[in-house]
This record gives C-alpha cells, structure tokens and sequence, in this order.
C-alpha cells in the first residue's frame, strides 16, 4: 500500500456538497482506504476571475493502485460529477488533483508527480498542512515554508469541518462558519 495526496476542488452546483461526495467515493475506490480529510476552504479564483469562489480540500488515501491507475480514477470520478474541459482555470464541478505518491518524482504525459503547481498554491498548502504538518514536498521542499514563501498565502478560509467517521464509513460535517485555519485536525 501506498499513501497519497488528492486534492479536491470545485465551483459549481453545490461545491461544498459535491467535495464530501467525492471523499466518500475516494474511500470506495478499489484497493484504496480515505485515512484523513481536511476541513473545506472557501478560495477566490486563480487566473479566471469571472467565476464563483472555489471550495478546496485535501485527502489522504491509502492505496495499492499504482499512480497512473489512481490517476485514471480521479478522472473517471470527475467525469461522474458531469467535469467538462473548457477554458483553463476555469468553473468545474469537480477538479481532483493527484498531488503527491508517497515520494515518488514521476513525470510523463498522463501524470506528473509531485503536482507541478502544488508548491505555489495556498489553496493546495493549507488543507494539505492542515491533515499533514509535517509534508515535504519532493524537489521543492518543506510545505509549510512554501506556504510561507506565497504572496496570497492568507487567501484560503477554512469554511467547514469534516471528520470520517471510521465505524459507519461515512463523512459528516463538523461545523460551518468562516474561520481562520488553526491546523487542528478534524479527525
């Protein structure tokens, strides 16, 4: 088994609700155990500014998938919650991101790990520090100096906790209510 970062995203119809949906399709997916999940964050959109806000959360799996099958998976998940490719960095009802495999550099035309934008998005490195403190990320270095390290690293607001609850195999929310991320973890 293998352990694993994805991270998850969307802006249209329901984000908030689609994300739970997916982490519990995550713990679904064959060979492959949800360990933690962070809390959502509510961000403004990168690089499309004419788009609802974004919701934003990272997922730790445990998985025997190799990266590109695990890959193929978030894609096929994504295509599931209606993902149509348009225009770059912008709306979709769900965008999931293989962000790190264990600490595996692999770059080819289907899957690039780690995440080649990871290192530079606070709405990647605050829900991923929230659930792992102490993440390296391979050529790039510690997250939390990363994170440290991005202009708009205050950007990301934690909206809503989430816990697993490991004896029903379900996701419940916790709490809403804009907060400031304080690293506590919601399991």
């Amino acid at each position: 088994m293998s352990l694993a970062f994805v991270a998850l995203g969307g802006n249209l119809e329901r984000p908030a609700a689609r994300l739970l949906k997916a982490m519990g399709e995550l713990d679904n997916l064959q060979q492959t155990r949800l360990l933690r999940v962070s809390s959502l964050y509510r961000t403004a959109p990168v690089g499309y500014a004419g788009q609802p806000d974004f919701v934003n959360a990272v997922a730790l799996v445990d998985t025997a998938l190799p990266p590109r099958a695990l890959m193929a998976a978030l894609l096929a998940c994504e295509a599931r919650h209606g993902r149509v490719r348009g225009q770059h960095n912008g709306p979709r009802t769900l965008d999931l991101d293989l962000l790190l495999y264990q600490d595996r550099v692999l770059e080819d035309s289907f899957v690039t790990l780690p995440h080649p934008r990871m290192h530079v998005r606070p709405f990647v490195l605050v829900p991923l520090l929230e659930i792992a403190p102490d993440c390296v990320i391979p050529r790039h270095g510690e997250a939390r100096a990363l994170l440290a390290a991005c202009p708009d690293r205050d950007d990301a607001r934690r909206i809503e906790r989430v816990a697993f609850d490991w004896g029903l195999h379900t996701l419940r929310r916790l709490g809403k209510g804009l907060v400031a991320p304080d690293g506590a973890s919601p399991l």
